[in-house]
């Protein structure tokens, strides 16, 4: 009987310490309202339906959130971002003060165009890089033009597409959309691109000409409020921070991961 015993205490033992971490794993398992399915910002809510419907003369007929979405400034229009006029115009040089970069900031100018704001971005971040991203070639092309004969080494031109940045997740501190946005024709994929590759807490700075302002010179499809631009951003996952009122012609809002 005492042998009995002692051959079975061992394996009672065993049995007392494997139940309880059988019963922990299948707790650990069980789904609950803080478990993260994705990190994508539409995973958890369907993300809203584009609608098609006749386009306007400045449109593509293609409207998000009830906002139709702009035809595309080509690169043709170099010469209009380049205008002598733009500093009195836009306060580029403010609205890049507003930005307070630190000098290892690695920044995306998406829809960088001719590089205008890329390049004077470019020297006020001296450790860091800016990925000037955009789906023209010709426009990367001017692009390098520039770098080369400014010698500026801290710009990389990089081609995207009209539905994706194709930059890996988690590698950029902030983004910059400067007169862009509106024209974006898959703005719920950009954005859901920028959100991932955004680092956490990564900031977005958005640039767009004031529409609530008649006095702002600009077609009205390329023009945004602050209340269509806040709700588009919202839907796709992303926290609005600020709004800077003080740029001639433009809203400064800025949106974080």
């Amino acid at each position: 009987m005492k042998t009995r015993y002692l051959i079975l205490a061992p394996i009672i033992l065993l049995l007392l310490l494997i139940i309880p971490l059988v019963f922990l794993r299948n707790q650990t398992q069980k789904p609950n309202g803080n478990h993260s399915i994705s990190s994508s910002p539409a995973s958890l809510n369907p993300p809203p339906a584009y609608t098609i419907a006749t386009a306007t003369p400045d449109g593509i007929g293609k409207f998000f959130m009830g906002r139709e979405i702009a035809q595309v400034m080509g690169h043709p229009g170099i010469g209009w971002l380049e205008r002598t006029e733009r500093e009195q115009e836009e306060a580029p040089s403010k609205a890049i003060d507003l930005l307070r970069l630190a000098p290892d900031t690695v920044i995306a100018d998406i829809g960088a165009g001719s590089g205008y704001y890329t390049f004077r971005i470019a020297s006020k971040i001296p450790q860091g890089k800016v990925i000037a991203v955009d789906i023209q070639q010709e426009m990367l092309d001017h692009l390098v033009s520039q770098s080369s004969q400014r010698k500026i080494t801290n710009v990389q031109p990089h081609l995207g597409t009209i539905d994706s940045l194709n930059l890996p997740p988690d590698t950029l501190d902030a983004a910059l959309m400067v007169d862009a946005y509106h024209e974006f024709s898959h703005p719920v994929e950009m954005l859901a691109s920028l959100h991932t590759a955004l680092k956490p807490g990564g900031l977005i700075y958005l640039l767009e000409f004031r529409a609530e302002d008649p006095a702002v010179p600009i077609k009205a499809l390329h023009k945004m409020t602050v209340s269509q631009a806040r709700r588009e951003f919202e839907a796709l996952g992303f926290t609005f921070v600020a709004n800077n009122k003080s740029l001639p012609w433009q809203h400064l809002l800025i949106f974080r991961k």
